[in-house]
């Protein structure tokens, strides 16, 4: 893990001063202790449908907030007016606030020898993904849907071809002395094509690609094509019986499974009783080859950040390691209320108390292929889409809408749709069976595909 240090490489912004003035102001207003947090950030959006220029949009934004204590009891403002009238407005409403809210034992900020940021360049910030020139912004878009239209007669519309880039520059000071600040920036071209059948039924599906660097982005011509692959399978489809079978997810479904364990092991959650992992620490609570880990310093990863969001350190978690429940994640305040020590998952926004949020959030990959894992089903269901939201966190119960593609004698064979998965999480844990090699993350939570034995599959 990257060595730590009190300050991240000095980037020499005045938004770093601004950030100190204010918790110095804050505390000659006599609060007890005090953070400030400042983002600002630019973005770009385009969406093209069959070509022409449908929305475009951008933006850029700077924003301020302030947390102050006073004893145990705490309060929290925001503005994005930067004057001097419009900062001390939000700060005396803080102060004024902060004496009349109730008090809650908890409440603080990190202990200072908490307090640091990773050393080193993270590999969060390229300036390339501002580079471009509209038109050609514009074009990414237009290519990735053209490339899907092109790639068969049967595409006959589209959902539109999108190209986002985003940067984003955050500082961090608080009453201990901290003061930290990073830069992010990311951009990503998607394209969702539809497909028709000769019978008149439609179908729609999407890819996209994602990442910190306009030079790592996978050309709009190969997401185009992977999107209409990606719709052209799902034609036809059809329903199935209801079956017990063994049920391949998707990575970008299987994702999902992991999101029920992140809920799952949230201090959030956990200390008010509403997580069934709540009370499971040090538990079997899924199959051996099972190993979820929580990395906010992997170099470049889009859940990195050199400290959270309260000024601690980014960490590597082990979550859960060969089935035990090693580790909930928490932030400070979590921690206290369950008597262990943050995991610097802090996430917040600029005003309120922080959540818990993912660093790099992940299930550990396996060596078989997505192929040989699919090559061991004689009958089954592989899942790429899920429909609406079917979790119950606090009893594990599991139903969600899906549709996908039958697997009969190890092969892929037809489309099938309007069906229900069911199970509960707690079994579904338990009989992951199989885990792929194809672990790769498009966003800060990513997962192989899975295969998972006993589920329920709900069709005519």
């Amino acid at each position: 893990m990257p060595e730590t240090q009190l300050e991240t490489p000095k980037l020499e912004t005045d938004l770093r001063e601004l950030a100190q003035e204010i918790v110095r102001r804050a505390m000659a207003g006599g609060a007890t202790a005090a953070e400030c947090v400042i983002r600002e950030g630019d973005e770009f959006s385009t969406l093209v449908r069959l070509g022409q220029v449908e929305t475009l949009k951008e933006s850029g934004s700077k924003s301020i907030g302030v947390r102050v204590f006073n004893g145990q009891r705490t309060a929290s403002t925001y503005s994005s007016d930067f004057s001097r009238e419009g900062l001390d407005r939000m700060l005396k409403s803080a102060l004024e606030l902060s004496r009349i809210t109730s008090e809650d034992p908890y409440a603080g900020i990190p202990a200072a020898d908490q307090l640091g940021s990773l050393a080193g360049d993270l590999d969060l910030y390229h300036r390339d993904v501002y580079s471009l020139p509209g038109e050609e912004r514009i074009n990414y878009a237009r290519r990735a849907e053209k490339a899907a239209l092109d790639y068969d007669p049967r595409i006959k519309n589209s959902e539109g071809g999108s190209f986002d880039a985003a940067t984003g520059h955050k500082v961090l000071a608080n009453s201990h002395g901290f003061v930290g600040e990073y830069r992010r920036s990311y951009c990503s071209v998607a394209a969702i094509p539809i497909a028709q059948a000769e019978t008149g039924a439609m179908q729609r599906d999407y890819w996209f690609s994602v990442a910190r660097s306009l030079g790592k982005l996978e050309s709009p011509e190969q997401v185009g094509k992977i999107a209409a692959q990606r719709t052209l399978r799902r034609l036809g489809a059809k329903k199935v019986k209801t079956a017990h079978v063994p049920i391949v997810f998707d990575p970008l479904v299987a994702t999902s499974i992991l999101e029920h364990i992140f809920e799952g092991v949230n201090g959030d959650s956990v200390y008010r009783g509403a997580s069934f992992l709540a009370g499971k620490l040090g538990e079997k609570i899924a199959s051996d080859n099972v190993t979820v880990i929580d990395d906010g310093t992997m170099i470049g990863g889009f859940g990195t950040a050199p400290f959270d969001g309260e000024g601690i350190p980014t960490r590597r978690t082990m979550v859960i390691e060969n089935g035990v429940l090693k580790s909930y994640l928490l932030n400070t305040y979590t921690a206290k209320k369950l008597g262990l020590q943050t995991t610097a998952n802090a996430s917040r926004g600029l005003a309120g108390t922080p959540g818990i949020g993912p660093g790099n959030y992940f299930l550990q990959p396996g060596s078989k292929t997505p192929q040989q894992i699919i090559g061991d089903v004689k009958e089954g269901l592989y899942v790429t889409e899920f429909l609406g939201h079917g979790a119950n966190l606090v009893t594990g119960d599991y139903s969600r809408g899906a549709s996908g593609l039958w697997i009969s004698g190890g092969e892929l064979t037809y489309p099938v749709e309007e069906i229900t998965v069911a199970g509960n999480l707690k079994e579904m844990f338990r009989n992951i069976s199989e885990i792929a090699n194809d672990l790769e993350f498009r966003g800060s939570v990513a997962c192989p595909t899975i295969r998972i034995d006993g589920l329920t599959v709900g069709g005519e």
